[in-house]
């Protein structure tokens, strides 16, 4: 099936029976999960249930045990057009260290489109829209090392909002982000939602986001226990504990070829 320009009503992520494991613990139970175009869909529960481990099965840095992943009705095995896609991982408490400025950050994020790594016109102008949207354009030059968590966590979407994804999928993008920032994540992306992106979000809680979401679904212990309208409780309720990541999944690059 062919992946460029599908215009199928395969859903734009299908997981069926997904199993997988970290080690020898069962993190997948066999989960079905499915992401229609352009809907903005929240995985949800508590630590431990699988939430990380299911999106970064999507984007092949988690093996299955067992099960499919499609990706625009195209198996991911045979999967190559990851300019489609952005993700923003987990972030983690280490500023990392590597001497860049914003725009370099950013900028990274649209080589996924261009012809030997070298920027156009266009390619500067989708860089300059994406720090823009995330409220950071008087501080492109600044060095990422400079930034408060919160502004570090808008470099990352920026990044990946740069290739004009047609599919956004964010990792808890509001964790440990201060409420200045919390507000400005949820405008950007009710912006990208607008234009027809379809997001698929690990979530903590829905906090801001709430009004975005279509669809829920809630893991626990590697089972989707609810998929349908956000549960009225978890709109005001944190779900307690964090999913165990890998302390390098946020700065390990996806062998897949999604981020540079």
């Amino acid at each position: 099936m062919p992946e460029p320009g599908s215009t199928t009503t395969e859903p734009v992520i299908a997981l069926r029976g997904a199993t997988a494991t970290l080690g020898a613990r069962p993190v997948l139970r066999g989960i079905d999960l499915t992401v229609h175009r352009g809907e903005v869909v929240a995985l949800l529960g508590a630590n431990g249930s699988g939430k990380s481990t299911a999106v970064r099965s999507v984007i092949g840095q988690v093996p299955l045990t067992g099960g499919s992943i499609e990706l625009f009705g195209t198996p991911l095995r045979r999967f190559r057009s990851w300019a489609r896609i952005g993700y923003v991982p987990q972030r983690t408490t280490a500023a990392g260290g590597v001497p860049a400025t914003i725009r370099e950050v950013v900028s990274s994020g649209r080589l996924s489109r261009t012809k030997l790594g070298l920027l156009r016109k266009a390619d500067r102008a989708a860089v300059d829209r994406a720090i823009d949207l995330v409220g950071l354009a008087d501080r492109a030059k600044d060095s990422v090392n400079a930034l408060s968590g919160g502004q570090h966590q808008r470099v990352l979407i920026a990044r990946a909002l740069a290739a004009e994804p047609e599919l956004l999928i964010m990792d808890e993008p509001m964790a440990g982000v201060d409420l200045a920032s919390q507000e400005i994540l949820a405008a950007t992306l009710r912006e990208q939602v607008a234009a027809g992106t379809t997001v698929l979000l690990v979530l903590h809680e829905l906090g801001p986001l709430e009004p975005l979401i279509d669809r829920a679904i809630v893991l626990r212990d590697g089972c989707v226990m609810h998929d349908g309208p956000p549960p009225k409780a978890l709109g005001q309720h944190a779900l307690p504990g964090h999913d165990h990541v890998h302390p390098h999944a946020a700065s390990e690059p996806v062998r897949t070829g999604l981020l540079s």
